[in-house]
């Protein structure tokens, strides 16, 4: 009898351990519906019932709208637009079932607080390559090692026709963003009072299919993307560089990362740039796994898909790109002047991620809400260890037409508690904001490129 069931109980194991890393897999004549009745990477084609939402019909792409400026800021496509609405604490009971609850608890936060909502335009599109790339990965991807990893993916999403919550935040987690991309860009902590400092940076992002000396099997072995960070203002923190290799499956091998501290001049292993460690520039504001709205390993929650429901969601954000606006005219006490936002009617997949038992993380849970046309996270909701609403983090996302990319123009986090919040990715007043495709090599993401960078 005991025999039985250490028998039957490995076949259980066993049984759940193919169930967790074939479940990815789609048919291929499920595969043949993207591009048809589906995206060429996974969201509905067709609009809603109501119309509120339209049909996707190509996006924004680099055949047909016009460069972006030599700066890397694309010109605004919608100039003219005006909001169809404006949601203010007068008239929120009429569109609480559109937002979240971190969106609505702003509203409760701030008597002043308003959200202009536009027309919805779909205009994200990625590349051909990458959308044929999308439906090789819906029949070959699979899940590994608990959901930790994805094994058999090329490049990015992964699994364009999810089964559950692992499917749908890995396609975030491995969303394309050009391949090869450096930034400009600030993150800006505002007191409650409304008063900030900006930490001025850079930040360069390749994936290893895009360097120079193209992907080595060896050197990039369980390698998403190297990424590099270097901190030029405020003198205090200037020449302060982080470097990651970001690893796919974190549990088997964990991220990969150094710091350069210009103080002390040298560079050392930083194993705490991961969860919920500090973000270096952000007052405390901001965890590791903050940035990108939600970033590194799942293996410390439990990812639940809820399903898909209609939410009003920051996009087309291209008001926040303009250069005759400062930094003092978009911060603002409480949160950012909604003159400069937009948000729309989009669907977007609800992922919920509970903390397991005996893990630790300042979150307790978080509530994600994913574009269905980008995979991006754009809401996110974070509750405390007794289960209260804490924070509200908001991508603000754009199209990067003529490179055929969305990323973002900027993203929020709100301290529902303090009346702080952290903007990250403002670019106004940098002389630069993108560089595509910058010929990066494997030599530029290595340790002795970090000591350069500091000095």
């Amino acid at each position: 009898m005991n025999k039985l069931k250490t028998t039957l109980s490995v076949l259980v194991v066993s049984l759940g351990f193919i169930s967790n890393t074939t479940l990815a897999k789609v048919s291929p004549e499920q595969a043949a519906t993207l591009g048809v009745s589906l995206t060429p990477v996974g969201a509905k084609i067709e609009g809603n019932a109501a119309g509120t939402i339209p049909k996707w019909e190509g996006g924004l792409t680099s055949k047909n709208t016009a460069k972006s400026k030599d700066d890397g800021r694309p010109a605004n496509p919608f100039p003219e637009d005006k909001p169809l609405f404006v949601i203010s604490n007068a008239n929120l009971s009429e569109y609480t079932d559109k937002l979240s609850p971190g969106q609505i608890a702003m509203f409760k936060k701030h008597s002043g607080y308003t959200m202009p909502v536009y027309e919805t335009k779909r205009t994200i599109a990625y590349p051909d390559s990458i959308n044929k790339i999308a439906k090789e990965n819906a029949t070959n991807a699979v899940l590994s090692n608990g959901g930790n990893g994805v094994k058999d993916m090329k490049v990015a999403f992964p699994f364009p026709i999810p089964n559950d919550g692992y499917e749908v935040i890995w396609n975030h987690l491995t969303r394309f963003r050009s391949g090869s991309a450096k930034r400009f860009i600030t993150t800006i902590p505002v007191q409650k009072d409304g008063s900030y400092s900006v930490v001025r940076m850079n930040d360069q992002l390749v994936w290893p299919e895009f360097l120079v000396s193209g992907r080595d099997a060896k050197k990039d072995e369980n390698i998403l993307f190297y990424y590099l960070q270097t901190i030029t203002a405020p003198a205090r923190l200037t020449g302060t560089s982080l470097l990651v290799h970001e690893t796919l499956d974190q549990v088997k091998d964990p991220r990969r990362a150094w710091v350069y501290n210009s103080g002390q001049r040298r560079v050392r292993r930083a194993p705490n740039v991961a969860y919920d460690s500090p973000g270096e520039g952000t007052d405390g504001l901001r965890t590791m796994d903050n940035t990108d709205m939600y970033n590194g390993a799942p293996d410390r929650y439990d990812w639940k898909l809820v399903g898909k429901k209609e939410l009003y969601i920051p996009y087309n954000a291209y008001k926040l790109l303009d250069t005759t606006a400062k930094y003092k005219s978009i911060v603002k006490e409480g949160y950012l002047n909604p003159e400069f936002l937009r948000y729309e009617l989009h669907r977007v997949w609800e992922v919920e991620a509970t903390l397991k038992e005996g893990a630790r993380h300042i979150y307790a849970k978080r509530t994600l809400f994913i574009d269905e046309d980008s995979w991006a996270a754009s809401v996110v909701d974070q509750y405390d260890g007794r289960g209260k609403l804490w924070k509200l983090s908001e991508g603000h996302g754009i199209q990067f037409y003529d490179v055929d990319t969305p990323w973002l123009a900027a993203e929020t986090l709100y301290d529902l508690n303090s009346g702080r919040y952290l903007v990250a990715g403002l670019s106004n007043e940098e002389p630069k904001f993108m560089v595509w495709g910058n010929n990066a090599k494997r030599k530029d993401f290595s340790t002795s490129a970090l000591r350069r960078k500091g000095r």
